[in-house]
């Protein structure tokens, strides 16, 4: 399911091929805008860049050449006809979902590119919803339409089913597979076919349907344009007005434009995607692809952010992304929203309450920069000299602007009868990091190296927020957490690569959890003399299991504990609860679905905020410990596309890996087998699947849940950890 997909950005008289990976299937374009007079971008290449040449403009990295798919995203501007377009090229394996994430949560529209063949795979169906999350407009592009088993109705099919979305069919192709040679405009009613010989796809000719010379073609696409009037007057009150009064008698006299226009505010609306098609190999395909761009992706003043009236005209922006250079420094990647960013500008980050400077301003065009002088709202900056700013931070112009719209927020908030904390929440919006669910443990070569080993995961730690670093409190060791085995094994290389430190990995090892199965209490008492002051604690916890889901713990407080004691003592304790839970009395693994409520507190004045912590922390501890225990293993939704003639074997193997098979599909002549396997039996699973299959299968994996494991296979899994067995 890695197989290489290629999109292409046109710069001027430059194609340049981008990849991106097809279990993501995502192309996202940040900001679309009409040209000011601006710096020429563009590259000169003395051949065309191809992923297959292991020479793609926004896969730069060594390990993304060498293993042909894309690990993080990379920002192009280029300008197509009149507009400066923004695109950002993301990764599609599941180990990278946080760099789709914080990419999409910037961007104003999206092109979800599909191959043909296979129509929608595992990892899109997660992107497709974290781009709903985000309210993303999108374009639907089947790719590889001249690939063997390519099947345009086939794909066309399954985002209608599976996506739950109305394809706008825009295009129809001329052949399939081997006999592709180009597409049908339907709004147009136009054929554009590209010249067999020529391998860039810049020649191609563009024809209107004759009934003399297609009339076959031409009836399908007239029934094809039909049917699209239709669906989008469904769809559209102003549309459907205008086709009623106008031309209810006879759709061939309804203008290109007008239908163009309708499907424009139908895509903003999100009632429905338009489909185009193409093969991005020789580039057929594009040139129309990036038109759709221009005339059906929102640009940055369509779409409508609330926060903005709050900010005027202000600077606001959002960082969304941080690199580390080693001759720049800390590269932070923004998207403005509004205002205006210059080099030597100071600017406040409201995240992190402090004020940088912005030394030099740059344009991104994958890893080379073009430096300017100015950038306005809608683009996308490159800024170096912020040594503070991370990942989700909101960069302002001052403090006093910060707080002038933080008040603006407030009386809005005011008259919707809004809690203030949700404008809080949206001046400073970030992104979501998900938990890893592997760890192991990573060593420098000697301990003189212990402190570049350090500096080295502290920047990428700041590079890529979903990876966790953290010290083994029995053994002091340094322990990597990560979203998976390629995640991990891309960290390794890249310490030994760009560091220069040969590291030792552990055996990798999954991320369990623990929860509790019956309510407890636990008292404890801290008593401790240090120098002439005396401090005592006396607390009383009660833990118990949660109805519903929660990784951290739900803290209450009896009505016995009064207010007084609460407000001066109440971020102690509840970092003590928060402390304890992070690792279970089982395995050291954090604790989920509990529920703590302090029934009584009484602190001997003078104490300090340490000790009521450590004491709440101990109290909480000892609770947990006289509960009845329960492991959670995470359990991971499966999806193998494989040949019929290999389906048993494949599930036998299942079978013993305690997989539950929900549902075995049939696409085109192979099986998709759906279903759910505990992460710890998945491990090392790709060497397995070639093995059985002859290297034919594929398959994708991600997160679904943490479930309880039965008594047999927890016990085994301690007696394991303790050295028994």
């Amino acid at each position: 399911m890695l197989s290489n997909l290629r999109i292409c950005a046109v710069s001027h008289q430059t194609i340049s091929s981008v990849h991106i990976n097809n279990i993501c299937c995502y192309k996202v374009r940040a900001s679309l805008k009409r040209l000011k007079p601006h710096v020429p971008l563009g590259r000169n290449y003395s051949s065309l860049p191809d992923v297959d040449d292991g020479d793609t403009v926004t896969d730069f990295m060594a390990q993304e050449r060498e293993r042909g798919i894309t690990i993080q995203s990379a920002a192009v501007t280029f300008d197509w006809k009149g507009y400066r377009v923004n695109l950002i090229d993301t990764p599609g394996h599941v180990d990278f979902t946080l760099e789709v994430e914080r990419c999409l949560r910037v961007l104003d529209g999206a092109v979800a590119i599909f191959d043909a063949s296979a129509g929608v795979e595992a990892q899109t169906l997660t992107v497709w919803r974290q781009a709903d999350k985000h309210n993303i407009p999108r374009i639907c592009f089947l790719n590889k339409m001249d690939k063997t088993g390519a099947s345009f109705k086939y794909a066309v099919e399954s985002i209608r089913e599976k996506l739950k979305a109305k394809p706008l069919l825009l295009q129809l192709p001329i052949g399939e597979a081997k006999t592709f040679k180009g597409v049908v405009d339907v709004v147009t009613k136009e054929k554009l076919l590209w010249n067999s010989n020529s391998n860039d796809g810049k020649d191609f000719e563009r024809k209107p349907l004759l009934e003399m010379s297609d009339p076959e073609l031409l009836k399908e696409t007239t029934e094809a344009r039909n049917a699209l009037i239709e669906q989008v007057a469904d769809l559209d009150d102003e549309f459907a007005d205008l086709v009623l009064e106008e031309f209810s008698e006879n759709f061939d006299l309804l203008p290109a434009e007008k239908l163009q226009t309708a499907i424009h505010r139908v895509t903003l609306a999100q009632t429905a995607v338009p489909v185009l098609c193409g093969s991005a190999l020789k580039n057929k395909g594009i040139q129309p692809l990036l038109d759709a761009v221009t005339v059906y992706l929102p640009s940055p003043e369509e779409r409508n952010y609330e926060f903005l009236q709050w900010y005027k005209d202000d600077l606001c922006a959002l960082a969304f992304k941080v690199l580390h250079d080693k001759q720049r420094g800390p590269l932070v990647f923004m998207r403005i929203y509004s205002g205006t960013i210059k080099p030597q500008l100071a600017i406040h980050n409201v995240n992190g309450n402090c004020t940088e400077r912005i030394s030099r301003l740059l344009l991104p065009f994958a890893d080379q920069h073009v430096e300017i002088p100015s950038l306005t709202a809608g683009n996308i900056a490159l800024t170096v000299g912020l040594k503070h700013t991370a990942t989700g931070d909101t960069i302002v112009s001052s403090k006093s602007s910060a707080l002038a719209a933080a008040r603006r927020a407030e009386r809005e908030g005011e008259k919707k009868h809004r809690q203030n904390n949700e404008a809080e929440r949206v001046l400073l919006a970030g992104v979501e990091i998900p938990e890893p669910v592997f760890f192991c443990t990573i060593e420098p070569p000697s301990v003189s190296k212990q402190p570049d080993l350090e500096h080295a995961l502290k920047c990428l730690q700041r590079e890529d927020p979903s990876l966790k670093v953290r010290l083994d409190p029995d053994s002091g060791q340094t322990v990597l957490c990560g979203m998976g085995e390629l995640h991990i094994e891309i960290i390794h290389d890249r310490i030994k690569r760009e560091y220069g430190l040969e590291t030792y990995l552990g055996p990798l090892q999954v991320a369990y959890r623990e929860t509790i199965l019956n309510s407890v209490r636990a008292t404890d008492t801290l008593d401790r003399t240090l120098g002439d002051k005396r401090h005592l604690v006396t607390v009383e916890v009660e833990a118990r299991p949660t109805e519903t889901s929660s990784v951290t713990p739900v803290i209450e407080y009896a009505e016995s504990i009064s207010e007084g004691l609460l407000k001066v003592s109440k971020e102690a304790i509840e970092s003590g609860i928060h402390s304890a839970c992070l690792q279970g009395p089982l395995l050291g693994s954090p604790v989920q679905d509990v529920a703590i409520t302090v029934y009584s507190l009484t602190i001997h004045p003078g104490t300090s905020t340490t000790m009521i912590s450590a004491c709440v922390s101990r109290c909480v501890q000892k609770a947990l410990k006289k509960a009845d225990k329960q492991v959670l293993e995470p359990l991971m939704n499966l999806e193998v596309t494989v040949a019929r003639d290999y389906l048993s074997p494949v599930l036998a193997d299942l079978a013993q890996r305690r997989g539950n098979i929900q549902e075995i599909q049939t696409r085109q002549d192979n099986k998709v087998v759906i279903g759910f396997v505990p992460l710890a039996d998945i491990m090392g699973y790709s060497t397995v699947l070639r093995t059985l299959t002859s290297g034919s299968a594929t398959f994708a994996l991600e997160l679904s849940t943490y479930q309880a494991m039965n008594s047999q296979d927890q016990n085994t899994l301690l007696n394991r950890r303790s050295g028994l067995t």
